[in-house]
């Protein structure tokens, strides 16, 4: 009886070490509180530059100069504005 808990004693021990030193390893890869790659820190995207700003002529909302639809010498926000008349 006693060679046998001897061996489960054993087993439990050396399974504690094995799990301990597989804590550590996983605490050393992962970067420090408040580093942007924390895992509590949140997705964090990456800054795009969207350039220059134009006010839809008719909304008066501010948007990408790229994604502007433009008529009449007017930006404006979306084609559907384009219709509506400028505020």
């Amino acid at each position: 009886m006693m060679r046998i808990l001897f061996w489960v004693a054993l087993i439990v021990l050396v399974i504690a070490a094995i799990r301990s030193k597989i804590r550590a390893k996983i605490r050393e890869m992962t970067p420090p509180p408040g580093h942007p790659g924390h895992p509590g820190a949140g997705p964090q995207a990456p800054m795009r530059e969207l350039g220059a700003t134009v006010e839809c002529a008719h909304c008066h909302v501010y948007f990408p100069e790229s994604e502007a639809v433009t008529a009449n010498g007017r930006a404006y926000c979306c084609p559907e504005h384009v219709n509506l008349p400028p505020a």
